[in-house]
């Protein structure tokens, strides 16, 4: 690993050099240095207009590039984007629940042709519910003696046996 390391910065310093002295050789070709010693007035302002118009190309060229530049990329968003529709794997937007009714839900379902209502309650059997407080009857006493009567064991054991003496019968 250190050997590896070593080399890929040996690389990586290298490329960093290789990167300024091509710099310095596009400089110095696009760039030519400016001799401004000895001139007079009216060549200095020519000078400077020249300087101008260059200065305008180069500004106008720069903002092609970052037209092109950003239009390539919004070219590359866009495609991703389909891509990404095309294999079916977006982020979906979470869904809001909606409160239905059994009616509304067929009839989206089955369309406005069938006109199916669904009473869930009406299907239902209808069950009998049993008089069970008619078969107990209901004592009212002093609730006081109650409790002192069946407090310890031995209220818990006539509780036991009370309760198994009506279903035993």
């Amino acid at each position: 690993k250190s050997l590896m390391l070593a080399k890929a910065k040996e690389e990586w310093d290298q490329e960093i050099v290789d990167k300024q002295a091509e710099k310095e050789r596009y400089l110095s070709e696009r760039v030519t240095p400016l001799h401004t010693s000895g001139l007079s007035l009216s060549q200095l302002q020519d000078l400077c207009r020249e300087l101008h118009e260059k200065v305008e190309i180069v500004d106008e060229e720069r903002y092609d590039i970052e037209a092109k530049c950003n239009h390539n990329t919004r070219e590359i968003k866009d495609l991703k984007i389909k891509v990404l529709d095309l294999r079916g794997k977006f982020k979906r937007p979470p869904l809001r629940r909606v409160r239905v009714s059994a009616d509304a839900m067929l009839r989206a379902l089955l369309g406005s042709k069938h006109k199916v209502s669904m009473d869930l309650r009406a299907n239902l059997k209808s069950v009998k519910k049993e008089d069970t407080e008619k078969e107990r009857p209901v004592e009212v006493g002093d609730w006081r003696k109650n409790v002192e009567a069946m407090s310890g064991m031995e209220g818990r054991k006539k509780m036991f046996d009370a309760a198994k003496s009506p279903t035993g019968q």
